[in-house]
């Protein structure tokens, strides 16, 4: 009997006949990206805005109906004292305070300018930002509506205006969910893939059963090859159900080929699952390796560009993403899901994969050691 054929009718007994396995691999994966895209919203709502007004004019408070029937801002305190304002951020009740002061109507007419304080609750950075953000661009517009409005009619504006057009391109209404399913999607099958192949061979260590297989003739190659087929497989099957979820509920349909994905995806596999069995071979028990593909997992995750843009990154972590295999899937998903790149537009990263698969999948063969 081929030792290859031994290993993987085994390996696949050994999957289908445990039923947490198959619901790791199939159920888990489909909850997750159906929730996980709705919740990892980029677009901050609902910022809780106290508001002082001390001038109580008509200019405030078409300034302040301005801001409060915006769809970001949550009105939680009007009044007319700071101090108050500063008690609800103090309790983390609100997170940015616009102070309009006394005279701010008569300073716009005649001084035609006046001033805003504005203050914020950074203890969440993100949040804080874009809220500021937010806050400004609305005030900036209602300062040009105001500006115009003063306007002699027919009167010719001797100040200089630049108009600014945009359009964006490959995602047209900014929607995140068609950047962010794709990436979900990426790291999904690294997480299956890396856990269940880490926990593969030291799980043989563990019953026993990896001393019977030691006596028998099977080659090193043959065991690690037998390890990766089956999740290999598996591991393609995870991507169609993930593409055909991110179909039915979110009417992801990529502009490029499914075969690029899938190509990729091939090798990607490979580099992840022989990641998971190189880790496998140098634990001892299933805790060691469960903390080993975690602590990897977690250098993927947050430097793999999915919610923070490596660009933005300092130098030396723009170098480690270079070694990060989910950085570069993810980079591939959305060029080909959104811009419809094709294999020849994708050939740096495929072969950057391809050396990672033979390194990692060769170091794993050699590190495992085979005791008679």
């Amino acid at each position: 009997m081929n030792p290859l054929k031994y290993i993987l009718e085994k390996e696949f007994k050994q999957i289908f006949r445990d039923p947490a396995i198959i619901r790791v691999i199939f159920i888990l994966p489909i909850i997750q990206l159906i929730i996980l895209p709705m919740a990892a919203d980029y677009e901050i709502k609902n910022i809780n805005i106290s508001i002082v007004d001390r001038d109580h004019s008509t200019t405030s408070n078409r300034l302040i109906h301005k801001i409060t029937s915006s769809n970001y801002f949550k009105l939680v305190d009007y009044s007319g004292d700071f101090n108050q304002a500063m008690t609800g951020i103090d309790n983390d009740k609100a997170d940015l305070i616009i102070e309009l002061p006394r005279g701010f109507e008569a300073d716009l007419y005649a001084r035609k300018e006046a001033k805003l304080f504005l203050a914020v609750n950074a203890i969440n950075g993100v949040k804080a930002n874009l809220g500021a953000t937010y806050l400004r661009t609305i005030i900036q517009n209602y300062n040009n509506d105001f500006r115009i409005a003063l306007l002699t009619p027919g009167r010719f504006n001797e100040l200089p205006v630049i108009e600014t057009t945009s359009s964006n391109w490959y995602n047209p209404r900014m929607n995140y969910k068609f950047f962010m399913v794709p990436g979900i999607l990426v790291l999904l099958i690294t997480m299956i893939g890396l856990n269940l192949s880490a926990i593969n061979i030291v799980r043989e260590k563990e019953i026993g059963t990896i001393e019977q297989i030691n006596v028998t003739p099977i080659k090193k190659f043959h065991f690690i090859l037998g390890k990766l087929i089956p999740f290999w497989i598996l591991g393609l099957i995870v991507i169609t159900i993930g593409l055909f979820i991110a179909w039915l509920f979110y009417g992801i349909i990529p502009l490029g080929a499914y075969f690029t994905i899938y190509v990729f995806a091939a090798v990607y596999l490979l580099v992840i699952l022989g990641m998971g069995l190189l880790i496998s071979t140098y634990a001892e028990n299933q805790q060691q390796a469960m903390l080993i593909s975690f602590f990897l997992l977690m250098i993927f995750v947050l430097m793999g560009g999915l919610y923070t843009n490596i660009d933005s990154m300092p130098e030396w972590a723009q170098w480690v993403t270079k070694f990060n295999p989910v950085a570069y899937f993810i980079e591939v998903m959305r060029r080909v899901v959104l811009k419809g790149s094709g294999l020849s537009d994708i050939k740096q990263p495929l072969l950057i994969m391809l050396i990672f698969a033979i390194v990692i999948n060769y170091w794993a063969v050699i590190s495992y050691r085979k005791r008679s």
